[in-house]
């Protein structure tokens, strides 16, 4: 870790902010000045195109995606777009290039920026403050996201992917191998002694139980793997789900589980979790044989959620939820291994 890593977040920003003002001249863009959005695995900001249209900048973490699996990115979001999926859609640098690679004085690595197309609607909510209060009619929101999650991977299972295209997978070794996509959670200093000892036969046996489960095309294939509420816009009439970043192979429930693992044990989880089954099935068949896998995913979500603050201890997001996201990983092994 170098010492940029351990700048207070407000100076940090500002370095990654220069650099996003410094990216821009490859796109042909002059006198703006990016307005960030959020940093937290990536720094986002809102821009302008040459044309004077709104977009998204994204700088990314340095080291989370080779140029090739960012490349396979952005072909599935032209795919999902000529599929008829409404997504953000990729605007080319003025070489032509999907994205640049951009380093500057004051962040110690090059990191690799895109643009994105700007998407109209507010957010759903945040994984902080949970539901936006402007949402009014919780079960038809979370309804349209079902209804989009599995017309995403109805799209998945028919799209012939390009040939080079690679994403990390969100499977039994990315969830709770030695080397986790999001980091050895078991090691998180905001548990104690008898925490680790719970998580470590939780862990195992969610190793075992992601064996059975087993990976037929009907389960398991390319997911969004990060449908929480800052992820999901609503217009007033439909939902679009933004930030691919997280994108790989994994299974369907996973997906699923993202939207409400968060908030387990809340009745907005409840309505969220009910609204979105409803929705999906609409769209995908999911039997009850099925469904009633989903504390096995719920729990392999909220292990990746512990890897993530812990692996991301510099961010605000991370530091604010560690001990909340300890607490309801415990809450769900302990569930688990009853069998509940």
């Amino acid at each position: 870790m170098t010492d940029f890593y351990r700048l207070p977040l407000a100076e940090r920003a500002e370095r990654l902010q220069a650099l996003a003002t410094v990216a821009l001249a490859r796109w042909g863009v002059r006198d703006c000045e990016p307005e960030i959005l959020k940093v937290r695995e990536n720094a986002v900001f809102r821009v302008r195109t040459a044309e004077g249209d709104a977009a998204v900048l994204r700088v990314h973490r340095h080291g989370y995606h080779s140029d090739a699996a960012l490349r396979s990115e952005l072909a599935w979001l032209e795919a999902l777009n000529a599929d008829g999926i409404a997504v953000s859609a990729v605007i080319p640098s003025a070489a032509g290039a999907p994205f640049e690679i951009v380093t500057v004085a004051g962040v110690p690595e090059p990191r690799q920026v895109d643009m994105l197309t700007w998407m109209p609607g507010i957010p759903i909510g945040t994984i902080e403050e949970g539901l936006n209060p402007a949402i009014a009619d919780v079960h038809a929101v979370f309804e349209a996201v079902g209804r989009l999650a599995a017309r995403l991977h109805n799209q998945t299972e028919a799209w012939p992917q390009p040939s080079g295209f690679v994403r990390h997978a969100w499977d039994r070794e990315g969830l709770v191998g030695p080397k986790p996509l999001w980091g050895r959670f078991w090691e998180a200093a905001v548990l104690g002694a008898e925490e680790r000892r719970l998580i470590d036969r939780a862990r195992a046996q969610v190793h075992d139980d992601l064996t059975a489960y087993g990976c037929p095309p009907r389960r398991y294939g390319l997911i969004h793997a990060d449908l929480n509420l800052d992820n999901m816009l609503f217009d007033g009439e439909r939902v679009v789900i933004l930030d691919f970043d997280d994108c790989g192979f994994g299974w369907h429930l996973f997906d699923l589980s993202t939207v409400w693992t968060l908030f387990h044990g809340s009745d907005l989880a409840e309505a969220m979790r009910a609204g979105v089954i409803e929705g999906y099935r609409r769209e995908r068949d999911l039997p009850d044989e099925e469904l009633a896998h989903m504390p096995l995913f719920e729990l392999g979500r909220a292990f990746s959620y512990l890897g993530w603050v812990h692996t991301r201890s510099e961010t605000a997001s991370a530091q604010a939820l560690a001990q909340e996201v300890a607490t309801l990983v415990c809450t769900l092994a302990e569930a688990y291994l009853r069998g509940g």
